[in-house]
């Protein structure tokens, strides 16, 4: 017989949110705003990144990391938000990252992600023909991955939502969660 696995109970109906992270130099306001907004309509967020324990934000923030990206199942979440900062160019290239991504796209989640992070996306393949933002420095690239690359804070296609930067991280989060509450 197959044993059902039961849900831990959370303080919210409304389902988890998983946020991915550096562990070193995440963007403290592309982290935090996001996530707020997030918690302050009902959901649980849970971060990830390369290992547990305190990640470090580029401004300082901290950020306590409850699993590494190895223990994800991405059935848990209802939506997968990728955080940018200068570290999290290591995504890019990660296959683990890149199956999130891939696998959360084809679950039909929600699939976020902000500053230097949509590149992660557009690596992973999820940004093929898909309009997409990102910070400046990566635009080229989401271009040659076969991104459509709009000029704007925040850019929806679908159940991908791209942000330009630290300066969209409130439009970003509340993008998230119009979308979240649209498909509920």
């Amino acid at each position: 017989p197959v044993e059902e696995k039961t849900s831990q109970p959370t303080t919210t109906q409304k389902g988890k949110i998983l946020m991915i992270i550096a562990h070193q130099n995440f963007r403290d306001e592309e982290y935090r705003e996001p996530k707020r907004i997030l918690e302050e309509a009902g959901y649980k967020v849970e971060t990830a990144s390369t290992q547990k324990g305190t990640a470090q934000g580029m401004l300082g923030m901290t950020a306590e990391v409850e699993k590494t990206i190895d223990e994800v199942t991405v059935d848990d979440y209802v939506a997968v938000v990728f955080v940018g900062g200068s570290g999290a160019s290591e995504y890019w290239n990660n296959p683990t990252a890149h199956k999130i991504a891939q696998e959360a796209v084809s679950k039909g989640k929600v699939v976020a992600a902000i500053c230097i992070a949509p590149l992660t996306l557009a690596k992973a393949g999820v940004l093929k023909n898909k309009a997409a933002c990102g910070f400046s420095s990566i635009t080229g690239d989401l271009g040659k991955e076969g991104a459509q690359v709009m000029n704007q804070d925040v850019v929806v296609d679908g159940n991908i939502v791209t942000g330009a930067g630290p300066q969209a991280a409130t439009q970003f989060g509340e993008t998230i969660l119009n979308l979240l509450e649209k498909s509920n």
